[in-house]
């Protein structure tokens, strides 16, 4: 199997693996998010996206994306540190960046036999995929791919730990 030697890599490099993945029966598991100060709660659902496949890539919002969704402030830590964290993950295979707001390109481009987000996309506790707030859900559904939602991990995410650095630091 062809593989870059970078785990880091352009999404056109991973299309270009894409195939010999197919090709060698690995089950491609796509995530996507802003993975800002990496948490526990990122670790343990990264490790549980990792689980329902054979290869885990990650697509990282860049800086700029970062910035239009979440506001001037963020994120805290620039997209290759972000990355570089990631990687060192050993249930992280690779790790894309991508600048759009939502990652449909990157679904559309990889097609992942299972595209994960966390529960917090559901309607309503334990229920679907809220298609209006997860439009990538929508793109792997119209090809036939699989949607797996997995538990939020409550009390652990990037907004609490800001919050509580400024509470304790101001």
């Amino acid at each position: 199997m062809l593989t870059p030697t970078i785990p880091i890599a352009p999404l056109a490099d991973l299309v270009a693996l894409r195939e010999s993945w197919r090709a060698c029966g690995l089950r491609l598991v796509l995530t996507n998010g802003v993975f800002d100060l990496l948490h526990a709660g990122h670790v343990g659902y990264l490790q549980q996206a990792r689980a329902l496949g054979d290869l885990l890539v990650v697509a990282l919002n860049s800086d700029a994306s970062v910035r239009a969704i979440k506001g001037p402030l963020r994120p805290l830590s620039p997209e290759g540190d972000r990355a570089a964290l990631l990687v060192a993950l050993r249930c992280v295979d690779y790790v894309t960046i991508f600048a759009q707001p939502t990652a449909e390109a990157v679904v559309g481009a990889l097609r992942p036999e299972i595209y994960v987000k966390g529960g917090d996309y559901a309607l309503g506790a334990g229920g679907p995929p809220d298609l209006a707030r997860l439009p990538e859900a929508r793109a792997v559904l119209a090809y036939g791919g699989v949607v797996r939602l997995l538990p939020y991990a409550a009390g652990r995410s990037t907004s609490e730990l800001i919050r509580l650095i400024v509470s304790r630091y101001g």
